[in-house]
């Protein structure tokens, strides 16, 4: 009789953890996670789809984009996100975990660019950094500014330090976390793009990739830089308080809050929307959401949400998006984009 009773409770334990499990458990709202760039424009898009529609309006949360992709690609079921923002591509090893986990069918959707904006208040002075200058401020390592060819631990505490040119103020920056997809943009192409700038350190590139890497990507962690989560409003707040702190973010908040802050011009060009769509920009890169197909037909309203994202009236030249900081993708590109996502098709991994 015991072991009966403690068959019939093994049993109901298991059931109870494949119910939870399976995608059969639908919830009524769709559960959206990721990057706090694309969060602006998905919660426009998700408030006016609840205005519009009978759906409820999406659920969403913003985890920074390698945050967003860890929980997506955790598995299947309703437990888990349905769609995931990021403001990056979704990485190699992070497509294999979802295939490892059981997240075989992704769609990928870019819904248009973004440039990565350093910035400060209004009320500070107009600045010019170079990429060379930003790597300079910001890397853990750095040449030896006595010569040499060797790397030291970053001396620089003043921007004039690096260049006499600028303003003789502690070098104080405000940038997102590594799980961020702003902070792995900023690396590769603000940090990157201004380590390449010495001979020393562009050999390595050839000579130890890895090596290369760490030195090009690796932020300083003994307080010029400063961690600031994954909201950027709080480093906007931060600016408009402090004149001589910069900050890091995407190109949307920028546009939110003209009243508060300016751009610093990168390498003596200014992020604008011409700007960042044609490349001229140093410091700009794609958006993105992934779609869980395993979910769509579970969890009411995914298939019509992607289709409200991907309208002209939405993210075209003259869409809504537009306003809140959205530069479109070329006309051509929209057009293979919303087929796609209409057809639902799914990632090989070797687009990655």
């Amino acid at each position: 009789m015991i072991k009966l009773k403690t068959a019939l409770t093994t049993l109901a334990l298991a059931g109870s953890i494949a119910a939870v499990s399976s995608p059969a458990m639908a919830r009524d709202t769709i559960n959206i996670v990721g990057s706090s760039t694309v969060y602006p424009f998905a919660t426009v898009v998700a408030e006016r789809f609840g205005r519009n529609t009978d759906f409820p309006t999406p659920k969403l949360e913003s985890t920074g984009s390698g945050g967003g992709l860890q929980l997506f690609c955790q598995g299947v079921g309703t437990q888990h996100p349905d769609i995931t923002n990021a403001s990056r591509r979704m990485k190699k090893s992070e497509f294999d975990m979802c295939q490892k986990n059981g997240v075989k069918e992704i769609t990928e959707v870019r819904i248009g660019a973004d440039g990565i904006v350093i910035a400060r208040s209004n009320k500070a002075d107009k600045l010019d950094l170079s990429l060379e200058q930003v790597f300079l401020a910001l890397a853990k390592e750095v040449p030896d500014p006595d010569g040499g060819d060797k790397l030291v631990a970053n001396p620089y505490n003043n921007w004039s330090e690096i260049d006499s040119s600028l303003p003789d103020l502690e070098i104080s920056v405000m940038g997102p976390p590594p799980t961020s997809g702003t902070r792995d943009a900023f690396v590769e192409l603000a940090m990157e793009g201004g380590c390449k700038k010495f001979d020393m350190i562009a050999q390595m590139e050839d000579e130890n990739e890895n090596k290369f890497k760490s030195v090009c990507h690796s932020m300083r962690e003994d307080g010029p830089f400063i961690e600031a989560g994954e909201n950027d409003n709080l480093i906007v707040q931060r600016l408009a308080q402090d004149a001589d702190t910069l900050g890091v973010f995407g190109y949307s908040f920028l546009m939110e809050n003209t009243g508060q802050i300016q751009a610093v011009t990168v390498d003596a060009v200014e992020p604008t929307p011409e700007n960042i769509s044609s490349d001229k920009y140093p410091i700009a890169r794609s958006l993105w959401f992934y779609v869980k197909k395993a979910h769509v037909g579970v969890v009411p309203g995914i298939e019509q949400y992607v289709a409200e994202f991907t309208k002209e009236s939405t993210w075209g030249d003259n869409g809504y998006l537009i306003d809140v900081g959205l530069i479109p993708a070329p006309r051509n590109e929209r057009m293979k984009i919303a087929k796609n996502v209409k057809e639902l098709n799914s990632m090989t991994g070797n687009e990655l």
